[in-house]
């Protein structure tokens, strides 16, 4: 039975590899007026940690199937304007962390604040991070095992500084393409039932199985690094697995760097806040994922890359998301209630309008644009963006090539489109319920965050 499993995944894989073929642009000319600089770092944790991502874990964790990283892009193009990109193997990280890097950058580096994009991969298999949804509300932690998610923290943050500083100090002359493979395994999970709508695969709903990859190339065409994409929760295994993972998105990267030797793969997750890698569960599944997608890759990089060119030109702004607030009484019946996740956030929310007189009416959402000449865009999302922003985004801005991302630059929540969030379920509001935000988004998010969207694209628009 196994043997035949395996074969069809290596069948599926083929059929990808052939499609992502037939769907890649040739390259024209290929300015080499870019310098790029990459760097990797482990950033497993050296104890024994609390895991995050899953609520319902009872201990920390044992062992180490494979390594977390942290691995950083810098871009320079011909003007100056410098890019860097950096990603993370943990499950989501706050907003003063992203700055405090930023800040360095700028300091050290000329690296303006829109010029930094941080993504996360969302690994289910890594360390709880200091604040990472609110830690106090999901993680039972004890006093000691707070203690050394403080102390991972500590490390964790100094390494993220100097793997952004060694990218930077090794810009050197470059080539940069770029192309798109498909990769299959990813599926919407919002099965739509009687009782609402379930975390189950449900093969009709949403999906973008684009496999976006950016090459970095020596002027002599020697590859040096790739960043690639793709919008699936990074969850293949599940809240039973205690040993620390990168899960399908490190095996991609190892896969890849495997049969590339030398060359640095990085991932940038995509809108897969609704998205799960189905069949999940298993180290083998996960792995299977994994070389799924670094296939994709590789289809990506066969037929000759489309050139990226130059200028750079980037932009950042916070979006005012608003909240549909709980009332007191709300509050004080998940308190008394039975869900120990509702009656501590209702604990911490109570304490907060004791203090303050009122809830936070909205979030500042970060939101961010690059464009590289008119050759590629990048739009990057902060949060658990679900799949509808990634589909909007390319139809209404796809005439050239858009890369969307989420997860970027603060992963605070799930980040419902008006369709979800009026669906309800998980991603339209119930997972708010592990975090201290005062209720679910209000209605019309989507198209506050949508009208920024369109701003920040005029702003970058290379023909002004």
């Amino acid at each position: 039975m196994r043997t035949n499993y395996v074969l069809q995944v290596c069948w599926l894989i083929g059929t990808w590899a052939v499609t992502s073929m037939l769907n890649v642009p040739g390259r024209g000319d290929e300015p080499t007026n870019w310098r790029a600089g990459v760097a990797d770092v482990v950033i497993t944790p050296q104890e024994s940690i609390w895991m995050a991502g899953f609520g319902g874990r009872t201990k920390t964790s044992a062992g180490v199937l494979n390594d977390l990283h942290a691995k950083a892009l810098a871009l320079e193009d011909s003007t100056g304007t410098r890019l860097v990109i950096l990603t993370t193997d943990i499950v989501a990280f706050p907003r003063f962390l992203r700055d405090e890097i930023a800040q360095q950058l700028r300091e050290k580096h000329q690296v303006t604040d829109a010029g930094f994009l941080m993504n996360c991969s969302h690994t289910h298999g890594g360390p709880v991070i200091v604040d990472d949804f609110e830690m106090d509300v999901i993680y039972p932690l004890t006093a000691d095992q707070k203690e050394v998610v403080v102390r991972y923290f500590a490390t964790l943050r100094e390494k993220l500084k100097q793997v952004t500083d060694a990218a930077v100090r090794d810009l050197r002359p470059a080539k940069i393409g770029y192309s798109s493979a498909r990769c299959g395994f990813a599926m919407n999970r919002r099965l739509p039932t009687k009782n609402g709508y379930s975390n189950s695969p449900y093969p009709a709903g949403p999906v973008d199985h684009t496999v976006p990859v950016l090459r970095i190339d020596d002027p002599n065409g020697t590859l040096r690094a790739v960043l690639f994409g793709y919008a699936c929760h990074n969850t293949s295994m599940v809240s039973d697995n205690y040993r620390i993972t990168s899960d399908y998105a490190g095996f991609a990267q190892d896969y890849f760097e495997a049969g590339h030797p030398g060359v640095k793969a990085l991932f940038m997750i995509g809108c897969g806040g609704d998205q799960n890698a189905y069949p999940r569960g298993t180290e083998e599944l996960s792995s299977l994922h994994g070389r799924a997608l670094a296939t994709a890759v590789d289809a990506a990089l066969l037929p000759a890359a489309q050139s990226v060119t130059g200028p750079l030109r980037l932009a950042l702004t916070d979006v005012s998301i608003a909240f549909d607030r709980m009332s007191k009484e709300q509050l004080l019946a998940d308190q008394a209630g039975k869900d120990p996740f509702s009656a501590r956030r209702a604990k911490i929310l109570l304490k907060i309008l004791e203090e303050k007189g009122e809830l936070r009416a909205a979030y500042q959402f970060p939101l961010q644009v690059i464009r590289f000449g008119n050759s590629l865009t990048m739009v990057a999302f902060a949060g658990e963006t679900v799949v509808d922003y990634s589909r909007r985004t390319q139809r209404e801005f796809g005439n050239t090539p858009v890369w969307v991302a989420g997860y970027c630059n603060d992963v605070f929540a799930y980040i419902p489109s008006d369709r979800v969030l009026a669906e309800g379920g998980y991603e339209g509001g119930g997972a708010m319920r592990y975090s201290v935000h005062p209720g679910t988004f209000a209605k019309g998010i989507e198209q506050s965050i949508f009208d920024q969207v369109k701003l920040l694209m005029r702003q970058t628009d290379p023909a002004k």
